[in-house]
């Protein structure tokens, strides 16, 4: 093989690492064809007179870890001090080649060994295997993709040295605290507590082999029941039973596992596991003179939805989690790194809290939560109607509503509305009286519904076009005695209210009324409404909702959709459903103008987006379809 050089001398000295790391990348980044290889590729990157780069890329057919930091960069610097010294080579012969190694795991697949193997793993992994639904941030492709990134951590020495006394004491490896503080992360983000990862097992089982090159990874499947919401302290007892015996069992190639066990193929998922685990052993020292440092370089690229990758490090524990970029975002990932490492000094303090209690918040998240739950602000101890009265005094001669060619300014509303009050106050509505009204959408309505609320009484809303069976049960359930309506409607509702006012033609009697403002004693905790459910699920049943309910819900939506005098409102909802209260109440307490158009006008699209324009509306609020 040939070995290219690349001389960055003519480069500015800032220019030069960043150059060396692109070309890095485009190294990593270009295939590799397996049908005419080279399979390992070198590169030589000249930054200085005496500062040189070696860049290799290798398939992980022919490589694995091991190969690399154990057999390979110790005779590379083997060779290199003998080139440089003018020393005799001295490495030794190999005794077998991994064609060796091939041959001996065919034969033994074809042994009676493998069926004692096989028949852990077919108990080990019985059933429908669980598949991992941690929370995406995007839909899963049809067909599994696979881009990558890469989230670097580091975790601080004395964290490392905790994690590792833990250990000691309970009787376990690194490995398996580790496995079992990255399975509770899962168990919390999914919500399941059968969780199946997957990770990788060493061959190496031969003196032979030590100094072989070439792939001698497995991958295990590891299976954990986190059932029962146990302690930490539990958990480690199950993921080392788990882990021991899957590794007495790990001779099995994975792609023959998966052939055995036929799992449900899914394009889109990886078989038998969907996440990945990996800690690199502790590093052996290098030859004086040389220095080994370890470069997270992204290559864009991801083999599972996610990985978590440990190098047990004597600075400390460092790593990465790579993950899908299908499916997550970078501050999904800079997020869950940050609950990695509360995690893992929760369970160095207490081992004994169980999973479920375990904070996985940051400090920064915390103190996110407590400024987003400082929502207590001051506001006005009054009700619906008296909350609309100080917008009349404010902006008197703002037009109000509109309807057709009608239109009321804010005084004339309220003093029609007042009338309205005083009238339903002669009938004995007062606090606490339900009061129905059954109008069409117009500019009754609203003087309807600020008169009932006016006289001190709970308004309910009856759909005209509901049945008249329906309708006359909602009068008996809810002991209606005065009901406000309409001339049409009239004969739809003899027979269903004991007193019935209509708002149109009892207009002379009505206009007799005092105009002033009705003083009935209401408080904010009495009852503004009562709106009765659909009815699906059986009898259609009354909600009750008091002034301060919904006095609250109207002035945060008002700060939320920015509703001020110059907006213009269209109201969509009927008036028999609840949200309709939020187009009328935020509207009028805005001081805004709101617009009510005839239901037909509001029921097809095209209609509806031309008297929008027209209209020049700026708040509507529409249902999803």
């Amino acid at each position: 093989m040939t070995l290219p050089v690349m001389d960055l001398r003519g480069l500015p000295e800032a220019e030069r690492e960043p150059e060396a790391l692109r070309v890095a990348r485009a190294d990593a980044g270009q295939p590799i064809d397996l049908a005419r290889g080279p399979l390992l590729r070198a590169r030589l990157i000249r930054l200085g007179d005496d500062e040189h780069r070696l860049f290799l890329t290798m398939h992980q057919l022919i490589f694995d870890v091991v190969s690399l930091f154990d057999v390979f960069i110790p005779e590379l610097a083997a060779l290199y001090e003998a080139f440089s010294t003018g020393k005799p080579i001295r490495l030794p012969e190999l005794t077998i080649q991994y064609s060796d190694y091939a041959y001996w795991q065919r034969e033994w697949l074809q042994g009676d060994a493998l069926a004692a193997h096989m028949t852990y793993w077919k108990q080990q992994l019985a059933g429908s295997l669980p598949v991992l639904e941690l929370p995406l941030d995007r839909p899963r492709p049809a067909v599994q993709s696979f881009p990558g990134a890469m989230e670097p951590f580091a975790l601080p020495k004395s964290l490392t040295d905790q994690l590792k006394a833990l250990s000691r004491r309970e009787g376990v490896t690194l490995y398996m605290t580790l496995l079992a503080a990255f399975k509770t992360l899962l168990y919390r983000y999914a919500g399941q507590d059968d969780i199946v990862v997957g990770s990788p097992t060493s061959a190496r089982n031969h003196p032979q082999l030590e100094r072989l090159i070439g792939y001698l990874l497995n991958t295990v499947v590891l299976r954990t029941d986190l059932s029962g919401n146990p302690t930490f302290r539990e958990l480690l007892g199950r993921v080392r039973d788990v882990t021991l015996e899957a590794l007495s069992h790990d001779a099995v190639p994975f792609d023959h596992l998966v052939r055995e066990l036929h799992p449900l193929r899914d394009p889109s998922r990886n078989p038998l596991f969907q996440v990945f685990f990996t800690l690199w052993p502790p590093r052996a020292s290098r030859e004086a003179g040389w220095d080994l440092t370890s470069l997270d370089l992204e290559v864009g690229a991801a083999r599972f939805d996610l990985v978590l990758e440990a190098d047990d490090r004597p600075e400390g524990l460092i790593g990465r989690f790579i993950y899908n970029t299908d499916l997550f975002d970078a501050s999904t990932l800079a997020r869950m790194r940050g609950h990695w490492e509360t995690l893992l000094h929760a369970i160095v303090a207490d081992a004994g809290r169980r999973l479920g209690e375990l904070p996985l918040l940051t400090d920064a998240e915390r103190r996110q939560l407590r400024e987003w739950n400082e929502t207590g602000r001051a506001y006005p101890r009054a009700c619906l109607h008296e909350l609309f009265e100080a917008q009349v005094e404010r902006t008197p001669d703002a037009v109000a509503v509109v309807f057709e060619d009608r239109r009321l300014t804010y005084r004339e509303l309220n003093r029609r509305a007042n009338q309205v009050a005083h009238h339903l106050r002669g009938l004995g509505v007062g606090p606490e009286t339900l009061v129905g009204l059954c109008v069409e959408r117009s500019l009754e309505t609203v003087e309807g519904l600020l008169g009932i609320l006016k006289a001190g009484g709970a308004y309910v809303p009856l759909d005209p076009e509901y049945p008249k069976e329906r309708l006359a049960f909602m009068v008996r359930d809810s002991g209606l005695t005065v009901l406000l309506t309409q001339t049409h409607l009239r004969a739809k509702l003899a027979g269903v209210a004991p007193t019935l006012v209509c708002l149109d033609s009892d207009g002379t009697a009505l206009a007799k009324q005092r105009p002033e403002n009705c003083r009935s004693g209401v408080e904010p905790g009495n009852l503004a409404y009562v709106m009765y459910t659909s009815g699906s699920t059986g009898r259609p049943k009354g909600v009750e909702v008091t002034h301060a309910n919904i006095r609250n819900v109207l002035e945060a939506q008002i700060k939320a959709f920015r509703l001020d005098e110059s907006c213009r409102c269209l109201w969509h909802l009927n008036p028999a459903f609840d949200a309709s209260i939020s187009d009328i109440g935020t509207c009028l307490l805005a001081g805004a103008t709101l617009f009510i158009e005839p239901d037909d006008r509001l029921r097809d699209p095209t209609e509806l987006t031309l008297l929008m324009r027209i209209r020049q509306i700026t708040h509507v609020d529409l249902p999803p379809s």
